[in-house]
């Protein structure tokens, strides 16, 4: 048995320079979507210093079968995945590689903005059918047009920076943001902001607080015609709410990266949702972006495990 100190990987892969930075640990692999219960036997058995969260839930179950356990260090941004409030309670670090798939999650929204926008996934599927569209189609040009942010961190002042190219105006809805980005302007009541966007993204951590924040009566509050995306987190929307707002035609397009529950698998609300665009939560996941989530997870358990001084929880 190995004398090196264990490190839980939630995952089946790692950057290889980030397993470089680990090579003075034992480095164990739980596998793709691993369960709480496959968690919590790989903590029983390894007792790991350090859990490297690429997928799966880490609950105060499985802190517990950890007692050597003194940093979570989420490969990505979003630690909602995290029990924080019992990792706090047990003394165990948290932290998070902010802002390092800020490159990759910024262009998968204007990816899934621009889809919307030009209807590219349509087109496509009537082309490929016989169809010839260019005398009936009209795409919604993006230039004079209003983007709305919700969510104003790493990501979403990427998305806002790349809106000048475009000509667009920019507003942004974040109550925790100390300041905006040249160009944005803050729009401090929901409402107000919603009713002037032609495109609302989302770019915000989900919380107690503003889970299902884009709902039935907000939506009701949206633009005409408004085109929602989602690189966030599912949890940000009522499912129910935003497939009748898109069936009955008071949004145009929603693009969505992130669900309530994953992995989404058939039968599921979206199936026959025509104006509405999928993909598997992989807005942060680019061939950079690997290695710099990786790499920026690896030095937060280095960081934490060899520095006694660390005692704040971090994100």
């Amino acid at each position: 048995m190995s004398a090196k100190k264990v490190v839980l990987v939630t995952g089946s892969d790692l950057a290889e320079a980030a397993i470089g930075m680990l090579e003075d640990y034992e480095l164990v692999f739980a596998g793709r979507q691993p369960t709480e219960n496959q968690l919590i036997a790989l903590c029983q058995q390894h007792n790991p210093v350090a859990i490297l969260v690429r997928y799966g839930k880490i609950t105060a179950s499985v802190m517990d079968a950890a007692p050597a356990l003194k940093v979570i260090s989420k490969h990505g941004s979003g630690i909602d995945v995290i029990d924080v409030e019992a990792a706090v309670a047990r003394g165990i670090m948290v932290r998070a590689a902010t802002g390092a798939n800020a490159a990759a999650v910024s262009e998968h929204a204007w990816a899934l903005i621009l889809a919307c926008a030009k209807s590219i996934i349509p087109l496509d599927r009537r082309l490929r059918e016989g169809h010839w569209d260019k005398s009936t189609h009209k795409s919604l040009e993006l230039e004079g047009k209003t983007l709305g942010l919700i969510g104003l961190g790493a990501i979403g002042s990427r998305v806002a920076k790349i809106a000048g190219a475009f000509g667009m105006k920019v507003l942004a809805y974040d109550p925790y943001a100390a300041t905006v980005p040249p160009g944005c302007e803050r729009v401090d009541v929901l409402e107000d902001f919603l009713a002037q966007a032609d495109v609302v993204s989302l770019h915000c951590p989900l919380t107690p607080q503003n889970r299902g924040m884009i709902n039935a009566v907000t939506l009701a509050q949206c633009k005409p015609g408004a085109i929602l995306v989602n690189t966030a987190r599912g949890g940000l929307i009522d499912d129910a709410a935003l497939a009748a707002a898109l069936k009955g035609g008071a949004l145009r397009w929603a693009a969505l990266d992130s669900f309530n529950s994953e992995p989404l698998t058939t039968p599921h609300i979206w199936e026959r949702v025509e104006n509405v665009i999928l993909s598997p939560h992989v807005g942060g996941v680019s061939d950079a972006s690997y290695v710099k989530m990786g790499t920026a997870a690896a030095a937060n358990i280095l960081q934490v495990v060899q520095d006694s001084s660390q005692t704040e929880t971090a994100y």
